[in-house]
């Protein structure tokens, strides 16, 4: 799986630069105007351990939607950001030690890379993933309120603002004024889609950390309003009305025995929604037990391309008889069974918290533990783009103890989302997933 993500964050700026070459408006056959979905990107610089961390995160982002997915069986849609949680928790392992900054690092895909490089990483993304395309919208902001009975570190206070822009803040724990602060803070960053990430504000918490990431982009060519019409949808207990998008697109596909996906793309097409539809037989489970096992199947390098023994195929440019629903799904850890930290701890991630054993010396003058973890994230699709924002808190309490491309024939393809499918938002050069979800049909 590693290998495949890796080689596909590698090589695909540079493959759908020369497609983009290879087919221009002008030169596309056929007596329809098809709009062609297929142009250039501007990469973002990563080193070459940054895009091992690209690669094996993403891991870790595959892993997180295979284990939601495994957790919540009620058939419900569900967005969530496993990358807000990267930045929230890599906050954290800035002031680990021991088996708890190896648990974190191994967990999130940075390998025991140390502290220095997880924080360069995380710092690259956040200074350069907003500047890659001036027509898509990405705030990254992070923040922490301090318990003003606590002082936190000089050092760990110096790294999260140079590191993650997260100006310490310190509060009155026992005023109901700081619950709304820190709801404000939330609401804002996200223009408004979650006005709230805490129910209350503990007056022994040590400090919250917050992450939110708000993202909008218009497709680089929108939907027509008048192509969308009611069409059933099929869920898993029968099927429903809903309103379907439809256009004639030249667009990236592929088809494998588990899914076909098509690659949406914003803006200048850096980013992109893959949506990925099961096959006959097939349901959205078989598709993330395969991308947990296999990756994503769209290595565009010049050798996969060339390559008759790969199994799962490559994008190519196809027309597409596209059509896609008109939806909002929003989600909340808090209706999970056992909530974010049982998440977590499945998949790794035990001592940070565990309030005797956790380390955690360098973040204030108390050992500390993460006390409370939880996300929420909203997505809204439809005719002129997409908006996606997500809110990730940790609650930090105090322990008890110490411790080159031909020009080719013309493919065509039918991709109708009428049935439950699979998506993730994300950078192309980079590589790096922003969000993931599944749609149902059902809220």
């Amino acid at each position: 799986m590693k290998n495949l993500i890796y080689s596909m964050a590698a090589m695909a700026a540079c493959s759908m630069l020369l497609l983009s070459c290879s087919l221009s408006d002008d030169e596309i056959p056929g007596t329809k105007r098809i709009v062609n979905m297929v142009s250039e990107v501007k990469p973002i610089q990563l080193t070459e351990e940054q895009r091992v961390f690209a690669n094996d995160n993403n891991g870790f982002t595959l892993n997180f939607l295979k284990t939601v997915n495994e957790t919540d069986r009620s058939g419900r849609s569900f967005i969530y950001s496993p990358l807000s949680i990267t930045y929230v928790l890599g906050m954290v392992n800035d002031a680990a030690t021991g088996n708890t900054e190896k648990e974190l690092e191994e967990t999130l895909g940075f390998h025991e890379g140390g502290i220095q490089a997880v924080n360069d990483y995380c710092k690259n993304l956040i200074d350069n993933l907003p500047k890659a395309d001036t027509d898509v919208e990405l705030d990254i902001a992070n923040a922490i309120f301090v318990n003003k009975d606590y002082t936190l570190k000089p050092q760990f206070e110096q790294d999260m603002q140079y590191y993650y822009d997260a100006k310490a803040e310190a509060l009155d724990f026992s005023s109901s004024k700081t619950l709304e602060h820190i709801n404000g803070w939330c609401k804002e960053k996200t223009k408004g889609m979650i006005p709230a990430i805490l129910d209350e504000v503990k007056p022994d918490m040590v400090s919250y950390l917050l992450n939110a990431i708000y993202f909008k982009a218009d497709w680089t060519k929108k939907f027509d309003p008048k192509n969308t019409k009611n069409e059933k949808f099929a869920t898993g207990n029968g099927s429903t009305e809903m309103p379907m998008m439809s256009q004639d697109v030249y667009i990236s596909y592929v088809k494998n025995e588990t899914y076909s996906a098509v690659k949406i793309p914003y803006g200048n097409s850096l980013w992109n929604m893959m949506v990925m539809l099961p096959e006959e037989g097939k349901t959205t489970d078989d598709i993330i037990n395969h991308l947990v096992e296999k990756g994503f199947s769209d290595v565009e390098d010049y050798e996969s391309l060339h390559n008759s023994n790969r199994v799962d195929g490559v994008f190519r440019t196809y027309e597409v008889d596209l059509k896609l629903p008109r939806f909002e799904t929003k989600s909340d850890t808090h209706e999970l069974d056992g909530g974010l930290i049982s998440l977590l701890q499945q998949m790794g991630i035990r001592q940070a918290f565990d309030n005797q054993f956790a380390e955690i010396p360098n973040m204030c003058d108390k050992p500390v533990y993460i006390e409370m973890m939880r996300q929420k994230a909203k997505i809204k699709v439809n005719e002129e783009g997409s908006e996606a924002t997500v809110v990730t808190v940790a609650g930090m309490g105090e322990m008890t103890s110490a411790g080159p491309i031909q020009k080719e024939e013309i493919l065509k393809a039918t991709f109708h989302a009428n049935r439950p499918f699979v998506y993730v938002i994300r950078e192309m050069s980079s590589g790096v997933i922003l969000f993931v979800g599944k749609f149902t049909g059902q809220s």
